[in-house]
């Protein structure tokens, strides 16, 4: 990417073909991590209770009654119940007739539909990538060829996650992997031209203590994203294991949690970050643009959305957001840096 000199008084990024790819697969990504998150909020992991078919079909019924059970092997299903605590002898096509939900099935279906997009862009970067060694960026191909197999190792995860039940490490695992592929991404795009875009300093060189604020923030929202996921498996626990009874006689129980008390303690030192972040790049760029302010916007956003997932209620509008705003957060603080840490002119120059 480059840009415009300051007089012209435009941002102009001018993409080659190898970036605009990588580009479509980080959006395909991003669009995967919000219907997962769809997913996660209305309770659909098990919609499609079988993989990759789902109740034996390539695509599934709307109705119990269209599921031909002669095609489902019942064996499969029994063992899965066992290995949950099941009897897997309930395990009947009366009771999967019974316990069958058009509605989670398809938003399952759909979350695997969305995921066909990610493997595609992913394989065309990793071709595309071989004509990157050739022009010198060998690290920009093994990015991609890193990506191909993070897509691989999720998707086997993905599998996985309905095969456990949605065991809950396999699914904070199956997140950070999916923000670890976003990085990459991210990579791929900022780092597949000649001349990668920059930060603007004032001094012509980076201020060593606004990148280490930026790192430090970076990291936090990372943990903060794990801390999240396992605060989201703890509230699932507990409404499953406290069925029938009303939220407020068992929230107390996940708001006296460790990992509970430590994210909500460590979401106002992220705000806190975010503001002296916010401060900094307007005391060492040249100007603080829209990507700074972006940091600080998804940050108090999630705040927000924090606030209300505590006070108010899980929300699936909330929770989506929630979880979608992180990894946008993850992705345009990543980009900071990588523009941050770029050796060479400034962008003004570039």
């Amino acid at each position: 990417m480059s840009r415009f000199p300051p007089e012209a008084g435009r941002f102009v990024p001018v993409m080659t073909r190898f970036q605009r790819i990588a580009l479509t697969a980080f959006l395909a990504v991003e669009l995967l991590i919000f219907v997962g998150a769809v997913v996660r909020a209305t309770g659909s992991g098990l919609g499609c209770p079988d993989w990759p078919f789902c109740y034996g079909c390539l695509v599934p019924p709307t109705r119990a009654e269209d599921i031909d059970f002669e095609r489902l092997d019942l064996e499969k299903f029994r063992a899965k119940a066992e290995r949950h605590g099941r009897d897997p002898a309930t395990i009947t096509p009366e009771t999967l007739r019974a316990e069958f939900d058009p509605v989670a099935t398809w938003v399952e279906y759909l979350n695997r539909l969305t995921s066909l997009p990610v493997g595609l862009s992913v394989v065309v970067l990793l071709g595309a990538g071989f004509g990157e060694i050739y022009r010198g960026r060998a690290r920009v191909f093994f990015a991609a060829l890193a990506a191909f197999l993070l897509v691989g190792i999720n998707a086997w995860l993905g599998a996985r996650v309905v095969f456990s039940g949605l065991q809950p490490g396999i699914i904070t695992l199956h997140m950070a992997l999916a923000i670890l592929l976003q990085c990459v991404l991210v990579y791929t795009v900022w780092r597949g031209c000649d001349r990668p875009w920059r930060l603007d300093w004032k001094q012509g060189v980076p201020a060593p203590g606004l990148r280490r604020l930026a790192w430090a923030l970076f990291l936090l929202v990372a943990v903060e994203g794990v801390m999240g996921s396992q605060v989201r498996e703890l509230t699932d626990e507990l409404a499953r294991s406290h069925a029938g009874e009303p939220r407020a006689q068992w929230v107390v129980e996940l708001e006296s949690s460790t990992v509970y008390l430590v994210h909500r303690s460590f979401s106002w030192l992220l705000v806190g970050a975010g503001i002296a972040f916010w401060l900094g790049s307007g005391r060492h760029l040249r100007r603080a643009g829209r990507l700074e302010k972006a940091v600080l916007g998804l940050i108090l956003a999630q705040m927000a959305l924090g606030i209300v997932l505590a006070h108010i209620g899980i929300l699936p509008v909330a929770q989506v957001l929630h979880i979608g705003l992180s990894s946008l957060l993850v992705s345009a603080l990543f980009l900071w840096l990588l523009g941050a840490n770029a050796p060479g002119e400034s962008a003004s120059r570039a």
